[in-house]
């Protein structure tokens, strides 16, 4: 690994180490030793490196929301009547666990927000009672996906 301007440039090694890890978080470090053919110290160092240069973000266990009953995801584009509102705003949709992920735009809306709900009925009462009710929210645009068709991370 090489950290040229702020950019990380891995080499071969770290690529093994890293798609082993992308693909089974779980995996032992002797594992991916074994495929890289290094020592599991060799693996370590290089894992360390890694996180301490913010490659690596961190690692967690997936779960699956349809098992827990929630069935609708959908998109909102959030119109703000002004772009100072954004931060109070963004404090408020923290507050509301359906709310999982959250994103400052260009274009139309002044942020596009990722929710998942139990149902459309959720759906509706959220908009309804807690995201239109955000001071300073003027509209909504709600966008329901009928069904994810790709779910990847970068490729290294």
């Amino acid at each position: 690994m090489k950290i040229n301007n702020k950019e990380i440039l891995i080499d071969g090694l770290d690529k093994i180490i890293l798609r082993a890890l992308m693909n089974d978080a779980r995996k032992s470090i002797n594992e991916i030793a074994k495929t890289a053919g290094i020592s599991g110290a060799a693996v370590h160092q290089r894992l360390k490196k890694l996180e301490q240069a913010h490659l690596i973000s961190g690692s967690q266990i997936i779960l699956n929301p349809k098992v827990l009953g929630f069935k609708t995801m959908a998109f909102i584009g959030i119109y703000l009547d002004k772009a100072i509102r954004n931060t109070e705003a963004v404090k408020q949709l923290e507050k509301i666990p359906e709310v999982i992920e959250c994103h400052y735009t260009t274009g139309n809306w002044s942020v596009l927000i990722k929710i998942l709900c139990k149902d459309n009925e959720h759906l509706m009462g959220l908009l309804n009672h807690k995201i239109q009710s955000i001071e300073g929210v003027s509209r909504t645009e709600t966008f329901i996906s009928l069904n994810q068709q790709i779910k990847r991370q970068i490729q290294i």
